[in-house]
């Protein structure tokens, strides 16, 4: 009988507010369908919006400031027939900070560590694809509790144990390993994914053809063999 071959491991690092993340994640679920357990998908944040407020009125202060910013956006996401954003986005409402959502996010994450939600309905995935979406059709301020609470009611989650995974400490912990995987991997872009234990890395705005033929090549070549090239 042939080895079993691990799942290849991606981690995959994000903002919640990055619209290259909200672009690319119909290429994760493509990759989720198309290899399935051949893959093991491990998602992580990066702050790329860790003070957004700040960041984006000084990098854009010469190029029309939020206002700016928002047109980038827009153009950005015409060419995506698969996603929809506000034409108001970054403009009528700015979030502070995307460590909150991360913060939150985590707290889901953790219920389906604990065995307290169904780990294969991929709660976490969808909590975090309701949180940009809601941000960039709704214009809804995902860096604020309150929204959280009301994205995380309307998929049926519980409150209560979420807020516990953030008052005992726990979310924090995950969101701390974030930034010190980030470090150790220097990511500054969202998105950002890792492969082959952080020999080959894809950033930004990558197609899927591009992030598929990289897993297929992993696949055909597991590390620790031999290849041509």
């Amino acid at each position: 009988m042939g080895t079993v071959m691990e799942p290849i491991r991606i981690i995959y690092f994000s903002d919640a507010l990055c619209v290259w993340a909200y672009i690319a994640q119909v290429r994760l679920d493509e990759l989720q369908a198309t290899f399935q357990d051949k893959i093991d998908i491990e998602h992580h944040f990066v702050p790329v919006f860790g003070n957004a407020r700040e960041k984006l009125e000084q990098r854009w202060q010469d190029r029309g400031g939020l206002a700016g910013y928002s047109a980038h956006v827009l153009a950005a996401a015409r060419n995506f027939d698969h996603i929809t954003v506000h034409p108001d986005v970054w403009t009528q409402v700015t979030p502070a900070s995307s460590t909150s959502c991360h913060l939150f996010l985590h707290a889901i994450q953790l219920l389906e560590i604990d065995g307290l939600v169904d780990k294969s309905a991929r709660v976490f995935e969808k909590a975090t694809w309701e949180f940009r979406s809601a941000f960039f059709t709704e214009l809804a301020d995902i860096s604020d509790r309150q929204v959280q609470f009301a994205i995380a009611k309307k998929l049926g989650l519980p409150i209560d144990l979420i807020q516990d995974r953030i008052d005992s400490g726990a979310a924090y912990a995950r969101l701390s390993k974030d930034f010190d995987l980030a470090k150790e991997h220097t990511v500054t872009v969202s998105p950002t994914l890792i492969f082959n234990e952080g020999r080959q890395r894809l950033n930004g705005n990558v197609g899927y053809r591009v992030i598929e033929a990289n897993i297929r090549e992993l696949l055909h070549n597991p590390p620790g063999e031999q290849s041509w090239c």
